[in-house]
């Protein structure tokens, strides 16, 4: 690992176990963790804690990818109709995810945040706010395209949308409006009281019940985290955690595993459960998979280093635009650059790479039947371009 001395074997032994608890934890250690059909959809989502939306649609978008991965057989109108059911609510976790309906109260510190303009994005003056919500509460859900605009916009981008776009942001933001369904890719927004049940729980968490909220579902996703791991891109919130964790560990919850430079939290009840080594599936992951987004962490356990490269000039990319990593069994053995040419029905493999540059020792039969089977996920029904 790149900036670190060499592991000692107690260090490698304790690294092996923290893999395969991470394998487990994320759902990708058996073929069907969470069973199959829309309620494993459903407990996959509450398992996971989220799951990230992205609007690339190179190949699967990543909130579908994410669950096909899991959920043998997925189907993409499963996430619309739970949605629709009222069973997963969609906002802001460290990005644009589905959630657990039953994790509405642990959005609102985010939405008061919002509210207290704490944020950096575009505001919206209050006249505009409250005649979209005068127009949504007489006359029921709303897209943005259904508010004319009254000005032309000057170029692409989200600092130009019209202002009643703006404010429906803002208003979902700061949890006046919630997102009632997609049509597309389009979000519907509708009052919050007219989303969310009936005798769910509101309330205010407390700075305990909110830590806690936090550090469980960094264990239960990956099984073990460090304390920054646990409030990933959560701005404000480390030292809440860190005092949380340290009362819990006082209190033999959890236990503490230093590894060289980190310290990884693990509950002590699932400390004595082993896992076994997985079997050498194939997993070709979303960049966004909940599994591997934090990319040092993956680096530090995994001796991967991926990052996605689509954000950056054509120049500088190493491996491409929109880039798969290949998981084998418990390790990464590759990257796949691919595209879904929906238009002519192809999966294009531009490139594959791969992390032993000893192509004989590679799993190529299983990996070209996880390309095929992902291509028909992405509505391809050929492969073409470089496969050896």
């Amino acid at each position: 690992m790149a900036g670190r001395t060499k592991l000692t074997s107690k260090d490698r032994q304790s690294t092996q176990a923290l893999v395969l608890w991470n394998l487990h934890a994320a759902g990708l250690g058996l073929r069907e963790p969470f069973g199959r059909g829309k309620e494993a959809v459903l407990a996959a989502i509450h398992h996971l804690g989220y799951v990230q939306i992205d609007t690339i649609s190179v190949v699967a978008r990543a909130q579908h990818h994410v669950l096909w991965s899991r959920v043998p057989g997925y189907r993409r109108e499963w996430l619309d109709e739970l949605q629709k059911e009222r069973k997963i609510l969609e906002y802001w976790a460290h990005a644009a995810a589905y959630l657990p309906m039953s994790d509405y109260r642990y959005t609102l510190p985010t939405k008061k945040y919002f509210r207290d303009h704490q944020d950096s994005w575009q505001k919206s003056d209050a006249k505009t706010k409250k005649q979209v919500l005068k127009i949504i509460r007489a006359e029921g859900p709303k897209m943005a395209r259904d508010f004319a605009s009254d000005r032309k916009r000057k170029a692409a981008g989200w600092w130009d949308w019209k202002p009643a776009k703006v404010a429906l942001e803002r208003l979902y933001f700061e949890g006046e409006l919630c997102c009632s369904h997609r049509v597309g890719f389009q979000k519907v927004y509708d009052l919050t009281e007219r989303v969310i049940p009936s005798g769910l729980n509101t309330s205010y968490p407390s700075d305990e019940e909110y830590a806690d909220y936090l550090i469980d579902g960094a264990l239960r996703l990956h099984g073990h985290a460090t304390t920054s791991q646990m409030g990933y891109l959560r701005k404000g919130l480390a030292g809440m955690i860190k005092g949380r964790v340290h009362q819990r560990t006082a209190n033999l919850d959890l236990i503490s595993l230093p590894i060289k430079n980190s310290t990884y939290f693990i509950e002590r009840k699932t400390i004595t459960i082993a896992f076994k080594k997985p079997k050498p599936h194939i997993h070709l992951l979303s960049p966004f998979d909940p599994f591997l987004i934090q990319r040092k962490r993956t680096q530090e356990l995994f001796n991967f280093d991926y990052q996605l490269e689509c954000y950056l000039p054509a120049a500088r990319r190493r491996y491409g635009y929109f880039v798969l990593p290949i998981l084998h069994g418990a390790k990464f053995i590759g990257r796949l650059d691919a595209k879904a040419d929906r238009k002519t029905g192809q999966f294009i493999v531009k490139e594959l790479h791969f992390e032993n540059p000893d192509r004989k020792r590679q799993p190529l039969k299983l990996l070209e039947h996880e390309i095929s089977r992902y291509a028909r996920f992405c509505g391809c029904d050929g492969i073409a371009g470089t496969f050896p």
